[in-house]
């Protein structure tokens, strides 16, 4: 896996992450290191695209709040975060976590905090698919005898 696109999943894993469990995870791993705010959290919108049937041509869905922060380490590491919504806080964690990732600080991120989020974000998703499946009905066509 290219450097790229584990750093998109572990952006992508802490945008759909409460922020509370970012923050419980965060602070259990005893680090908080000094940073500078390169891009304040601010909130903005962004215009959200979709496909009729997925292969379809684009069109405008419709708007989106989201959240953005880029920050700097005191050791020159760069991390940025965008969020859904307006939680300015969870925004700086993400950025906080993206740049401490960076370093020798990986290992440890990468086992107490992105691990445990990755596993519970499966754990939301399969209660999803079960309370999904719960549901679901299977229609079928009894032939009845008239030809």
């Amino acid at each position: 896996m290219s450097k790229e696109t584990e750093r998109k999943g572990w952006m992508g894993l802490l945008a759909r992450t409460p922020a509370e469990d970012v923050q419980t995870l965060l602070s259990d791993t005893g680090l908080s290191p000094d940073y500078a705010y390169l891009r304040a959290p601010e909130v903005g919108g962004v215009m959200v695209r979709g496909r009729a049937g997925a292969t379809g041509g684009a069109f405008n869905l419709g708007e989106m709040t989201v959240t953005r922060c880029a920050l700097q380490l005191g050791d020159g590491r760069v991390g940025h975060g965008y969020v859904q919504g307006r939680d300015k806080r969870h925004a700086t964690q993400a950025a906080l976590i993206d740049a401490l990732m960076q370093g020798a600080e990986a290992a440890l991120i990468r086992d107490r905090v992105l691990a445990p989020l990755a596993e519970a974000e499966t754990t939301r998703r399969s209660a999803r698919a079960a309370r999904a499946a719960a549901t679901k009905v299977d229609f079928f066509t009894l032939v009845r005898g008239e030809d």
